[in-house]
């Protein structure tokens, strides 16, 4: 079982990490999974991060190197170290997003994918989790709902009428 890392350590390599790209401005690769309920498909699971955007919900996820693994074996990988849950079906993606924001060049692709449980263990990473209806309409909007989770519903709504 891996040792947790303090949130203040996750703080300060988050702002290292913001400086640093400034400077070099590199191309990073990022994953995000929207998680479909594994008994109930109007639900999904919501996350809030520890050290990042905290107050903010979200969906799990992290950074993947191209040439290792692809954005779908990442998305099992940072599901199961987050909230130890289980993806054995491959995940579809949703979207993928290219930006140029904080000095870098972010590659972010959002997946699908449905856990076999519903029980999850929070890491350090995340503040906590719950699961929540998958309608986009249903968050308020005044909700603090990360832009990627309110697009990887949208996109995933999208999918289940075509």
């Amino acid at each position: 079982m891996p040792v947790p890392v303090p949130t203040a350590v996750l703080n300060a390599a988050g702002q290292l990490r913001r400086i640093w790209w400034k400077v070099r401005r590199p191309t990073t690769y990022g994953v995000k999974a929207l998680l479909i309920h594994p008994l109930d498909p109007s639900q999904c699971l919501v996350v809030q991060h520890s050290y990042v955007d905290r107050g903010w919900w979200g969906l799990p996820g992290g950074g993947y190197h191209p040439r290792r693994e692809t954005a779908e074996a990442a998305a099992i990988r940072e599901v199961a170290e987050e909230l130890a849950l289980t993806i054995s079906e491959c995940p579809v993606v949703l979207d993928t997003v290219t930006s140029r924001l904080e000095g870098k060049v972010d590659n972010l692709t959002i997946v699908v994918a449905r856990p076999t449980s519903e029980a999850f263990q929070l890491s350090a990473e995340l503040a906590q989790a719950r699961w929540t209806s998958a309608d986009p309409a249903a968050f308020p909007s005044d909700a603090r709902v990360s832009r990627w989770l309110r697009r990887a519903l949208e996109a995933n709504q999208q999918m289940n009428q075509t």
